[in-house]
């Protein structure tokens, strides 16, 4: 099984016309995904890889039976866009736009929380379900059906760390890219909720980054709730104290937010932390036994 999406999620790209959303829906069409409509305001009526183009989200939902939106719109644009489709009824919207202002993303957070629509992003890579459908920019050759979650706050490290767990024969179930900018839609604590109710998850992976409190609330989650066991790897060793790395959320302050808080919570939440990205492989291999 798998989290959120699946072969059969009806996907509505935002941003279709755009030379983002050309060339990916290009690429997540010929991955599997169900793309059943594109979105750009004023294009209507055109077609882009054989999806038909709309000018509102609520026409996309009402003739194509949309469900799922990918966005690849401008930075400010996204506000309302996120609030044009929670009001059409698509109930996961995974936003792989940059730079989103702050102020914004805690008004769509707080928008979505209160009629409870599932965003990943800002800044996200996507989600994928290896085999059958990805949302966003994820390369599906680094990825292979199987029964290990993860959540990413990196995409690049997603890659790295899951094309080492193929090449060990450990595919994965759902891989989330939940991005890494102060004020995430979805926490880490979410997606460990879900792939622990998902019975075709065996064990979860973290791939955390320095900067924010994401793992240390995980980290109380999986030592309060989680059943299923985790294990993580942190990147940011070596990150000067004030010192933004990357992307926005990558900033120390104080004590908090540092690699070496973020990885002695999680050991004292029972997960085993991986010290280079390669020693991932190995960790699961002794938790599965």
């Amino acid at each position: 099984m798998s989290i959120l999406l699946n072969r059969e999620t009806r996907v509505l790209v935002q941003g279709i016309t755009g030379r983002a959303g050309r060339a990916q829906t290009k690429w997540m069409l010929e991955y599997g995904t169900n793309i059943v409509a594109g979105v750009t305001p004023g294009k209507g009526g055109e077609e882009v890889e054989g999806v038909p183009v709309y000018d509102r989200v609520a026409q996309a939902v009402a003739e194509r039976g949309a469900e799922a939106s990918v966005f690849f719109v401008p930075p400010a644009a996204v506000k309302d866009a996120a609030r044009e489709t929670i009001d059409a009824g698509v109930r996961l919207i995974v936003v792989v736009t940059e730079h989103v202002p702050v102020h914004d993303a805690m008004e769509i957070k707080a928008y979505a929380s209160e009629r409870n629509v599932r965003l990943l992003g800002p800044t996200s890579p996507g989600i994928i379900t290896p085999g059958e459908a990805k949302m966003g920019i994820l390369p599906g050759n680094m990825f292979r059906p199987g029964r290990i979650g993860v959540i990413s706050r990196s995409g690049t490290l997603a890659y790295e760390i899951c094309a080492n767990l193929a090449a060990a024969g450990m595919g994965q179930s759902t891989v989330t890219g939940m991005g890494a900018d102060p004020v995430p839609f979805t926490s880490m604590s979410e997606l460990l909720y879900l792939f622990d109710a998902d019975p075709g998850t065996d064990l979860a992976v973290i791939v955390g980054e320095v900067g924010g409190m994401q793992e240390e609330h995980a980290a109380q989650f999986i030592a309060d709730r989680m059943i299923k066991p985790v294990v993580a790897y942190i990147a940011g060793h070596s990150v000067p104290e004030g010192k933004r790395m990357g992307h926005a959320g990558a900033i120390v302050q104080g004590n908090t937010g540092t690699t070496r808080s973020k990885i002695s919570a999680l050991q004292r939440g029972g997960v085993d932390v991986a010290e280079y990205p390669l020693d991932v492989v190995k960790l699961v291999q002794n938790k599965l036994g």
